[in-house]
C-alpha cells in the first residue's frame, strides 16, 4: 500500500524536455520502461520494479511454465520477458492485460506435467502442464479490484520445438503473488463528479507502475466508465463522443500536459469543457504526478477551457474530544470550544455515547445512554430517532444524519436537520444486521459492516440522491473485505480509505482500501473507538483509560488524556 503523500513526494524528481507517454487499451501494455523519472511518470521509478529472467536452456515444460509465471512481475516492454518463454506464434497473440489473478504465495504454486521422468522430447512433442494456486484476489480489465477466495487451477500446453520446451497455448492475463502485487501495481483513483458537479468522488483502479502512467489514466477516464457499484451516483463530465486523438499524452517542461481530443471537443459548451479539465486535472495530480495543469488541443490548436469551483473539504484543525466540562477541538493541550454546539453538549442530561459533528460546525448528531439519536445545536436538542438497537449514527455533508437499527438493516433512514425522516431503499437487502455505517465526505458512499450468511463483511454502497439532495436510495452492494470479528468503529481516513477498530485476535486497526488491499495493526492497549482525520495522523484512538492516540512513524503516540468520548466530524 502506498501513501499518497509519498507519491508526491517521489513525483518532485522531474527531468527536462518533452515526454511522450504510450497509451493502452484496458491494462497498460505498451511502452519502455525509461531510466529515472521523467515528467509526467509514474510516481514509482521503474528500476525498483521487481525483474524477473527469461527462459533457461533445456528446461522442462513444468518449468517453463513456472518461470511465465513468475515473469509476470515485469511488466516492461509489454511483458516481453514473460513472451519469451511462449511459441512466437503465441507472443503475438497472447493479452496480458485483461486482468490479474493475485495467488496468496508463489511458493504455494503446485505444477503438473504429463511429461514423465525421463522421457526424450522431440519436435513437435507436446505436453500438458496444470498449475494450481490459492487465488485471494483479481483485477479486471479496467483495473477495478475485488476480493476472491478460491482455488483455482490454469492449463498450459507445451510444445518442444528446436531443442527447447515453449508455452503454445496459455490463459490471457497474469498471475501475481499478493506479497509482490503491491510492488507491481499501485492504486490510482480516477475522480467522477458526484450528482451536483459540486464535489470529486475518487474510483481505484490498479495499474502497473511504469512511465507509461499519466496516459493510462487519461484514457481509462476519458474512455471508460465508472466501476458498475459506483455508477448510480457518479457522472463523467466527457460526453460519449470525445476521444483522445492519439495514443501519447506530451507533456512539457512546465508540466502541461497536452491532451489532444477527437473532433467533437469543437462543439462542447464552455462548462462542460472546464469541468473535464477538472476532472483530468484533478485525477493526474491524485495520482501524484507533477501536472500543473492540463491543456487540451483539436487538430494541434488550443481549446479554450476554464475550471471549475469544488467544495473543497476544510483539514482537521485537531482531535474532537469530550472532556470533564469540555468539548471542542484539542490545539496543542487546549481544547477550543465550537461556538453553538459546545455549550449544549456539556448541558446534556444523559450519558453521551458518540458525538458526529457537522462539515460547518453548526449542530451535531448525538446519541445518548437511551440509545437514541439527537440534533444538538443553537440551543435546540431534537430527538432524531428514537427506534431501539441504532448503531452510531453518520452526519453526511448535506447535512442529513443517517442512523439504523442494528437488527433491522433495512430501517435505514437520512434524517434532515428539519427532523423529517427519509428512509433509505435498497439497504444492505442480503444482510440480517449492521453494526456500523459511516458516508463519505462526498455524500456519494456508504460504508457498513453487516452480516450475510453468518459472515461479517466491510460494504460499500453508492447513495442515490433526489434533487434536493435528499438520499432516496442505495445502490447495489460491493464487499470489500470479510472481517473475522466483531467492530467497534468505522471511520473515513481520506476519501478512498477507511479504518476500523475490530477484534482479529485482539484489538486492531484496519485499513482498507475502497477498491482494494487492506491491512492491519495492533491497537494501542484497551482501544474503545476511533475517529478519522485528513491529516498526516489519519486516525486516532481512545483508549479504556481516556487517553488519545495518534500515529507517530510506526508507533502510536499519546496526544491528549482525560477523554470521555472521542467525537468525530461528518464524513471521516
Amino acid at each position: 500500500m502506498t501513501s499518497r503523500g509519498s507519491r508526491t513526494l517521489r513525483a518532485l524528481a522531474v527531468a527536462l524536455g518533452v515526454v511522450l507517454l504510450s497509451a493502452c487499451t484496458g491494462l497498460p501494455t505498451t511502452g519502455d520502461v525509461q531510466p529515472g523519472l521523467a515528467l509526467g511518470a509514474s510516481p514509482q521509478d521503474p528500476d525498483f520494479l521487481p525483474l524477473a529472467s527469461g527462459p533457461v536452456d533445456g528446461a522442462g515444460p513444468a518449468a517453463i511454465v513456472e518461470g511465465f509465471m513468475e515473469a509476470a512481475i515485469t511488466p516492461a516492454d509489454n511483458w516481453d520477458t514473460a513472451r519469451g518463454f511462449l511459441t512466437p506464434e503465441l507472443a503475438t497473440t497472447w493479452r496480458p492485460n485483461t486482468g490479474v489473478s493475485i495467488d496468496a504465495s508463489a511458493a504455494t504454486r503446485s505444477f503438473s506435467s504429463t511429461l514423465g521422468e525421463g522421457v526424450e522430447a522431440e519436435d513437435g512433442d507436446t505436453a500438458d502442464v496444470r498449475v494450481r494456486f490459492d487465488q485471494v484476489a483479481s483485477v479486471d480489465g479496467t483495473g477495478a479490484y475485488a476480493e476472491e477466495l478460491s482455488a483455482s487451477n490454469s492449463a498450459f500446453v507445451v510444445t518442444f520445438r528446436d531443442g527447447q520446451w515453449r508455452i503454445s497455448e496459455a490463459p490471457d492475463g497474469v498471475v501475481i503473488d499478493e506479497s509482490r502485487f503491491s510492488r507491481v501495481y499501485d492504486d490510482y483513483a480516477l475522480q467522477y463528479y458526484d450528482q451536483t458537479w459540486e464535489r470529486l468522488v475518487p474510483d481505484v483502479r490498479w495499474y502497473p507502475r511504469r512511465a507509461t502512467i499519466a496516459t493510462t489514466i487519461t484514457q481509462s477516464l476519458i474512455g471508460g466508465a465508472p466501476s458498475p457499484w459506483l455508477d448510480p451516483a457518479v457522472q463523467s463530465a466527457f460526453p460519449p463522443g470525445v476521444q483522445l486523438a492519439r495514443d501519447a499524452v506530451p507533456i512539457d517542461a512546465d508540466q502541461v500536459a497536452d491532451v489532444a481530443l477527437s473532433r467533437a471537443a469543437l462543439g462542447l459548451d464552455p462548462t462542460t469543457l472546464a469541468r473535464m479539465r477538472t476532472q483530468l486535472q484533478a485525477t493526474l495530480v491524485e495520482a501524484g504526478l507533477q501536472i500543473s495543469q492540463v491543456r487540451f488541443s483539436v487538430d494541434g490548436r488550443a481549446l479554450d477551457a476554464g475550471v471549475v469551483e469544488l467544495i473543497d473539504q476544510p483539514m482537521d484543525a485537531g482531535s474532537l474530544v469530550l472532556k470533564q466540562g469540555e468539548f471542542g477541538t484539542v490545539v496543542g493541550s487546549e481544547v477550543t470550544p465550537i461556538p453553538g454546539v459546545t455549550e449544549e453538549i456539556l448541558a446534556l442530561p444523559q450519558q453521551i455515547l458518540s458525538i458526529d459533528v457537522a462539515v460547518d460546525d453548526s449542530h451535531a448528531a448525538v446519541q445518548l445512554a437511551d440509545g437514541h439519536v439527537y440534533l444538538v445545536g443553537d440551543g435546540r436538542l431534537d430527538e432524531l430517532d428514537p427506534r431501539a438497537g441504532l448503531v452510531r449514527p453518520s452526519m453526511d455533508p448535506l447535512d442529513f444524519t443517517w442512523s439504523v437499527p442494528g437488527g433491522a438493516p433495512s430501517g435505514l433512514q437520512a434524517i434532515g436537520s428539519d427532523v423529517v425522516a427519509h428512509p433509505v431503499a435498497g439497504a444492505w437487502p442480503e444482510a440480517s444486521q449492521v453494526s456500523a455505517i459511516r458516508v463519505s465526505a462526498d455524500g456519494a458512499r456508504v460504508a457498513a459492516v453487516v452480516v450475510v450468511g453468518g459472515e461479517r463483511w466491510l460494504v460499500i454502497s453508492a447513495v442515490v440522491r433526489d434533487d434536493a439532495g435528499v438520499p432516496m436510495e442505495l445502490g447495489e452492494t460491493e464487499r470489500l473485505t470479510q472481517l473475522d470479528g466483531p467492530v467497534t468503529g468505522l471511520v473515513w481516513l481520506g476519501a478512498d480509505r477507511l479504518g476500523l477498530l475490530a477484534d482479529d485476535e485482539g484489538r486492531v486497526v484496519v485499513t482498507q482500501i475502497v477498491g482494494g488491499s487492506g491491512s492491519s495493526e495492533a491497537a494501542p492497549t484497551g482501544a474503545v473507538s476511533i475517529a478519522g482525520s485528513r491529516a498526516a495522523a489519519g486516525v486516532r484512538v481512545l483508549g479504556a483509560e481516556g487517553a488519545v492516540f495518534a500515529r507517530s512513524g510506526s508507533a502510536w503516540s499519546e496526544s491528549t488524556v482525560g477523554v470521555i468520548v472521542l467525537a468525530t466530524r461528518a464524513g471521516r
